[in-house]
């Protein structure tokens, strides 16, 4: 009975049977519309300069984060900017935006002269990045300077090593002297007191250059509490930082005959990853930007990033989902009011300014998919309080209409969200879903078989309440009384209920909501946030329509990977000009590991997996998946009509399962 229950739940990789891929010749065709600037290297990128153009990209360690804005400029002139971040140096007020942050322009810099001329001009020829920032420019006709820029990985410094190579055919007489910055805060302005920032360099005098010599300077950025010193060797934590990239490489490896996809992949699990910082409230994920450091929300770390951490086996990862729903399940309380949408300042205080945007749905959705991909028992059960709570406390917010209130979403006020909107019950919906098998391992079957029966009901009510002609389209309306499309009707998709896939799919990709940036917020207005294009992604894969999304995420990938601002998904336009926040990098990395393979959670080691090949592809595979506490394959193969499913698990036999590339295939490692 229990078996028909959530089968009867229609979620995608249960029982329902999903439309396979469409054959197509144009799958690439939207992306080939595209003009790269960028070109895709050996696990890097490159930018050959020839004209004007400035960027910014953020990177992080476990101390700090580093927005590198970086260009040419009009007269071809190196353009640079450190705006660097410290978010355990708290300021006053001690709210969500209270990281001591210093911008080092290019002038706080070391100072050189070459043949005795300083007015010598630094001219941007190449950049490049592969995990650290690498800035090429020519000094005159025979001088090259190459600048690495890298956050190192535990310390609250970026460190910049520039190298002199003179590749004339005469030698040349290079002046260098030290960089010797230093400020201190005020004590009034600090938590912990006075802050000293510093820029310093450790090499310096006259030296002659023969052709084809070098000469290394390394520059470091830093800041600290008064009494703390560290001695930093700017070569070891350059290859600190390489280390640290080639762990992420290594793991969660996606295989595809799209290298740009490849790429692009590759990179989001840096950025996901690298944004976790060691505060006094343990390990948190923090979005950054410039920001929001130091804390956690329901939203990006509960929901987003929280349930791909497994799947990448980083070991700092999978200890900040947990010790981020510990944080929200300090505030679980016997009246049911409401968690706070995030916890700030290292812990210590909270931000609840938009009021509940269906937070418990975010934090149970993502707790429950968290704790079956992580595949531990005991962090299972340490987590089902809080699951538990949250499916309460959303169901104590439900009308007579069977729906689940909210004062707002994760948009907080930025687009009305009505009384009862579409995404705080489709997250309500998956949350049941995924603990519905949450419980029938934890053996508690009787749960299971209630949030099975709460599922189909709270299914049929948001079929009954949102299912909605909207501006032409059989789709969703985000709320009662919307009469324009949103980017969130994809949620449905996303969440494995199909009844109205057509409609959906035909709004999402008319000219109404798609841009030349992805999915607009709303139809009409040409704001976008990449986190519900990336869900919309998820939603038309799992839908099974692959071609379609194929195309359109081929094309997103291209953009973001070798277009204007690169190398990561981003937040929004216009509101933070497309800041590199971290947990949409993770978001993009579920389209694949969800959406393009299709596994879903159902067990500690079991999974279903429906991984529905392009109709221009022969075999993808995700390699060194780190999920259910394994370490094993997914390779998808055509065989003539069919399909063959290889899972690899390590150290053990190939299972070989030939597939209809219909419903999805159950596996128990």
């Amino acid at each position: 009975m229990l078996k028909k229950l959530i089968c009867s739940l229609v979620v995608a990789g249960c029982c329902h049977n999903l439309v396979g891929a469409k054959e197509s010749d144009v799958i690439g065709d939207l992306a080939n519309t595209l003009d790269n600037r960028w070109q895709l290297g050996q696990d890097k990128i490159s930018w050959q300069v020839k004209d004007s153009h400035e960027d910014h990209l953020e990177f992080s360690g476990e101390k700090m984060s580093a927005i590198i804005y970086y260009g040419s400029d009009t007269a071809g002139k190196l353009s640079l900017k450190r705006k660097l971040v410290w978010p355990m140096l708290r300021t006053i007020p001690n709210d969500t935006h209270a990281s001591l942050i210093h911008d080092f322009p290019i002038e706080i810099s070391p100072k050189w002269t070459i043949n005795g001329d300083v007015s010598v001009a630094e001219n941007l020829v190449n950049v490049e990045f592969d995990g650290v920032l690498t800035l090429t420019s020519t000094l005159g006709q025979s001088i090259v300077l190459e600048r690495t820029l890298s956050p190192s990985t535990n310390l609250p410094v970026l460190v910049e090593r520039l190298k002199f190579t003179n590749n004339g055919t005469k030698s040349i007489d290079l002046e260098l002297s030290k960089l010797d910055y230093s400020l201190k805060t005020k004590k009034s302005n600090g938590v912990y007191g006075v802050y000293h920032i510093q820029a310093l360099s450790e090499e310096s005098g006259s030296f002659t250059l023969k052709p084809n010599q070098s000469v290394i300077v390394n520059a470091k950025y830093m800041a600290t509490k008064q009494g703390q010193e560290y001695d930093v060797v700017v070569d070891k934590e350059i290859k600190k930082r390489q280390r640290y990239i080639e762990s992420l490489t290594s793991d969660l490896q996606l295989v595809t005959p799209d290298p740009i996809v490849n790429q692009m992949f590759n990179f989001s699990k840096i950025r996901a990853a690298e944004s976790i910082y060691r505060t006094k409230g343990g390990l948190m994920h923090g979005p950054g930007g410039g920001r929001y450091y130091a804390a956690i929300w329901a939203n990006d770390q509960a929901e987003y990033i929280n349930p791909y951490f497994p799947y990448l086996g980083n070991a700092n990862g999978n200890e900040s989902a947990i010790n981020s729903y510990e944080h929200f399940a300090r505030f679980m309380n016997p009246e049911y009011t409401a968690i706070p949408s995030s916890i700030i300042a290292e812990g210590i205080d909270i931000w609840n300014g938009a009021g509940d945007r269906g937070d418990c749905a975010m934090i149970a959705y993502g707790a429950s998919r968290f704790a079956l991909a992580n595949g531990d028992e005991k962090d299972a059960k340490s987590l089902i309080p809080l699951i538990d709570w949250c499916i309460e406390f959303s169901y104590r917010q439900m009308s007579k209409e069977g729906v689940i209130a909210s004062e707002s979403d994760e948009l907080e006020g930025r687009f009305p969200s009505g009384q009862y909107n579409l995404s705080t019950n489709m997250l309500t919906y998956g949350a049941l879903v995924s603990s519905v098998h949450l419980n029938n391992e934890l053996g508690r079957k009787d749960i299971a078989k209630s949030y099975a029966q709460r599922a189909i009901k709270l299914r049929s009510s948001i079929e009954n309440y949102f299912g909605a002609n909207v501006q032409g389209f059989e789709t969703y309306r985000y709320f009662e009384g919307n009469e324009k499309l949103r980017a969130w009707i994809a949620l449905p998709l996303t969440m494995g209920i199909f009844d109205r896939k057509q409609g959906t799919l035909d709004a999402l990709l008319s000219d109404k909501l798609w841009s030349a940036d992805g999915i607009y917020s709303e139809a009409g207005n040409d704001t976008f946030w990449d986190r519900a294009t990336l869900y919309a992604f998820r939603g038309i894969f799992a839908a099974g329509e692959t071609d379609t999304a194929m195309r359109y995420f081929k094309y997103y990938s291209r953009k973001r990977l070798l277009g204007e601002h690169v190398p990561y998904a981003v937040e929004a336009w216009p509101e933070g000009n497309q800041r590199h926040l971290s947990a949409e990098s993770a978001l993009y990395g579920r389209v694949v590991t969800e959406g393009i393979f299709g596994i879903e959670a159902t067990g500690f080691k079991q999974f279903s997996v429906a991984p529905f090949l392009p109709s221009t592809w022969n075999e993808m595979c995700l390699n060194n998946i780190r999920a259910f506490k394994d370490n094993f394959d997914v390779c998808v193969s055509r065989k003539g009509d069919a399909f063959e499913v290889a899972i690899k698990p390590e150290n053990k036999p190939v299972m070989r399962l030939p597939w209809q590339g219909k419903a999805a295939i159950s596996v128990n490692l």
